[in-house]
């Protein structure tokens, strides 16, 4: 072989590598804006009747009457629903104070539980913001518990991937942060019922379940298999889902008409740890409901109203 064919030889096979690699480097960057496209849709229009329920400047309040599993047994508490439309900094990833075309109207959830496990009280909350385009996942998703040993509190931050920050007191937990490929989140369900229930994920899928859930139990954050399911019965809805290696189901019962009111909902699994963990249901029945601006509700004379509420 001559020098001269040889230094050929040589830049034709560089040529040839240096195109693959740029094809390769383009074939990745197309997956990753194909991607990214899947995970934020087009915004979904908003009907006439949602604008006016949901931007009248009131919230909606619900309360439950609620028997919670726990520790083997089921304890009577008080659950309430609370839903409202706010403008939210997707940067910050909070509540924005100033009005920006940069803001992203979601429909935030604040959902509580109280309940007494023997001498001491559970408090447990979670938020969810999702935003009413109803286009990605929950923007940002927390939750936190409250009982006499002491609190645990985590922070799911919806960026290019899940960020999610976890506080416990536990040695086995302590202090984490990780990220999530993005899944559907079962926090994010409440609020897409509220929406636009046909969005619900149906079939077998890969969700992130409540993050109240993962807490209570000590299993690690992260998606698991699940199977879900939408039914319509007698002027209602019913959302089960189901995680066949938690042993865990959840059944959510809502009206089949706008605003499609959360009515109850059921949540079973092994309650406890070990061979002699128990399966129980944890159930929740609507007491109440209103539409009120309760920020502006602080007053001593504004404790009437929970006796409407019946908590």
């Amino acid at each position: 072989m001559t020098p001269l064919f040889s230094r050929i030889s040589i830049l034709i096979l560089f040529t040839f590598l240096g195109l693959s690699s740029c094809r390769k480097v383009e074939k990745k960057v197309a997956a990753e804006e194909t991607q990214e496209t899947s995970q934020k849709a087009d915004p979904k229009p908003l009907t006439p009747f949602f604008k006016n329920y949901w931007y009248a400047g009131e919230a909606e309040i619900t309360s439950y009457e609620l028997e919670q599993a726990r520790y083997g047994q089921l304890h009577p508490g008080k659950a309430v629903l609370i839903f409202v439309t706010e403008p939210f900094n997707p940067e910050k990833q909070v509540k924005a104070d100033l009005s920006s075309p940069s803001n992203v109207s979601v429909l935030k959830l604040n959902a509580t539980k109280n309940f007494l496990t023997g001498i001491y009280p559970y408090s447990v909350m979670s938020s969810t913001f999702y935003p009413v385009a109803d286009n990605q996942h929950a923007i940002k998703v927390s939750s936190s518990i409250q009982e006499w040993c002491g609190q645990v509190f985590t922070q799911l931050n919806n960026r290019e991937q899940f960020e999610v920050r976890s506080f416990s007191y536990f040695e086995s937990e302590g202090d984490q942060e990780l990220q999530l490929d993005k899944a559907p989140l079962e926090n994010e369900i409440w609020t897409q019922i509220r929406i636009r229930p046909e969005s619900l994920p149906t079939g077998e899928i890969s969700m992130v379940p409540s993050l109240e859930y993962l807490r209570l139990m000590h299993n690690p954050i992260r998606a698991y298999r699940a199977v879900g399911e939408l039914e319509q019965k007698q002027g209602f809805y019913t959302y089960n889902l189901s995680y066949p290696e938690l042993e865990r189901e959840l059944r959510i019962r809502f009206t089949d008409v706008f605003p499609y009111t959360i009515e109850s909902w059921e949540e079973t699994y092994p309650s406890g740890f070990g061979p002699s963990a128990q399966v129980l249901t944890t159930k929740a029945r609507k007491i109440n409901s209103l539409k009120t601006p309760y920020w502006q509700q602080n007053g001593n004379e504004d404790v009437s109203l929970r006796d409407i509420l019946g908590i």
